[in-house]
């Protein structure tokens, strides 16, 4: 079977998955329907505290480079060369990696809009806002939808093949489990987070560096801050949701609220002069992994993105993650243009494994950003691999750079690492700064590792 011989093809969500998806459809001459359960964010306020700005990454930026919208998202994106680590008082600067290596703060509401002007420009994708995914009934062939404030006006939709793209909580993604008796895995983390804005100085300027990703790492908890283009930060605190003095649980009255910052977060009450009014009026939300087996039916339907593998925000690669997905199953269609079973199958079987590990990478990474980076044989490591990565390019890499950097295979980033750790855990033994290491014998180790996985 084809694709678009058995019918209109249809994707279910306008996010960066939903939309990337459509338009790799839609370069390969297809004309595709895209439904959204939200009011088009072109021209409907949108809801406060829920954004977490995304960092855009080379897995990102090679996806919107092949559907042609860099250049917008070029505008937009404020580059950053580091983690930029707030403790007592001082601030320090860690490269993510070599020089020129940054990632990207991309605000998620203007690429969004990117999105969906080049969507609408290609003349084959149609958008339907407002419109909830009900129920999908693969016998017919057909999506129920409605507003969600109108469920009287229901409409169906038929579809040949559909698309699932609508998030970690996706309406598609039950349908798709009952049609197959696939499994899903849902794994709550007991942190939430709670969005903030560090407004811009009242002369349009920047409060804080903006060269960097700010963060605060206090052991249990952490807070980050994001720049943005017109001059102001968007900062997320992550903690405990209950059962700790740090928890959002406890911050229940102004006072306290004004005592945690004042005592954790010291610096942060002069730059957000409405720090409490921000604390109360945006919402709590909540963070957890999504794991499950079964991502297709035949010819009918496939789920990518947060749908099919949802992780938390702590590695800046959920959306690239979602968007190489996009990439990969673009790859496997073209690569099996007579039957899109075989290739919504071939795409789970090539990509289950590299979301597994990056949803493992990614809760490794919380807990290296809120203590391991206040940890002393933390830095050191992290120095070794960028000083060995400089005098060995073709055979050591920074799993951070790995990850954010290159294509790799997110399942071979995450063996290489752990080989690299074996060998860097014999080399930082009984040293205390990079002149202890032997190098002599970094270079012996590093040699038998051999060369770094190729990338895709």
């Amino acid at each position: 079977m084809r694709l678009g011989e058995n019918g209109p093809l249809l994707v279910v969500g306008a996010g960066p998955a939903g939309l990337l998806t459509a338009l790799y459809l839609a370069q390969s001459g297809h004309r595709v329907e895209v439904y959204e359960s939200r009011p088009d964010l072109r021209r409907a306020e949108v809801d406060a505290g829920r954004s977490i700005n995304l960092a855009l990454a080379t897995r990102g930026i090679t996806a919107l480079t092949e559907v042609g919208v860099i250049e917008p998202v070029d505008a937009i994106a404020v580059p950053m060369a580091g983690r930029l680590v707030h403790v007592d008082g001082e601030v320090s600067l860690q490269p993510y990696g070599s020089a020129g290596e940054v990632i990207h703060s991309v605000s998620r509401r203007d690429l969004n809009v990117i999105l969906l002007d080049a969507a609408e420009a290609t003349g084959l994708i149609n958008l339907h806002f407002d419109q909830h995914c009900r129920s999908i009934d693969f016998d017919r062939g057909v999506a129920d939808f409605s507003p969600y404030r109108q469920p009287e006006a229901g409409c169906e939709v038929e579809f040949g093949t559909l698309f699932g793209c609508d998030g970690a909580t996706s309406s598609v993604r039950p349908f798709v489990l009952e049609a197959n008796q696939g499994l899903l895995q849902v794994e709550p983390l007991e942190h939430g987070y709670k969005e903030l804005t560090i407004p811009a100085a009242p002369n349009g300027g920047f409060q804080l560096d903006p060269s960097g990703l700010h963060i605060w790492p206090r052991g249990g908890f952490m807070l980050i801050a994001l720049a943005n283009p017109d001059g102001d930060f968007t900062t997320t605190l992550f903690m405990a949701q209950r059962g700790a003095a740090a928890s959002f649980e406890a911050l229940v009255t102004t006072e306290a609220v004004e005592e945690f910052f004042a005592r954790w977060f010291p610096d942060l009450p002069a730059l957000v002069p409405d720090l409490a009014e921000q604390y109360f009026a945006n919402p709590t939300g909540d963070l957890a992994t999504v794991r499950m087996q079964g991502w297709s039916v035949g010819h009918q339907a496939v789920l990518l993105g947060d749908a099919a593998h949802g992780i938390v925000p702590f590695h800046g690669q959920g959306m690239n993650l979602a968007m190489e997905s996009a990439r990969v199953l673009g790859r496997q269609l073209s690569a099996n243009p007579d039957d899109v079973a075989a290739a919504f199958a071939s795409f789970e079987a090539s990509r289950k494994p590299d979301a597994e590990a990056i949803a493992d990478m990614t809760l490794d990474n919380y807990l290296e950003m809120r203590s391991g980076v206040l940890d002393p044989d933390y830095v050191l490591r992290r120095e070794l691999a960028l000083e060995l990565e400089r005098r060995h390019p073709e055979r050591v890499a920074a799993r951070y750079g790995m990850v954010m950097f290159t294509n790799m295979a997110y399942a071979e980033v995450k063996a290489r690492h752990e080989r690299q750790q074996e060998v860097f855990t014999r080399l930082v033994a009984g040293a205390t700064t990079l002149d202890d290491v032997d190098l002599e014998l970094a270079a012996e180790l590093v040699e038998k590792l051999g060369p770094l996985p190729s990338q895709r």
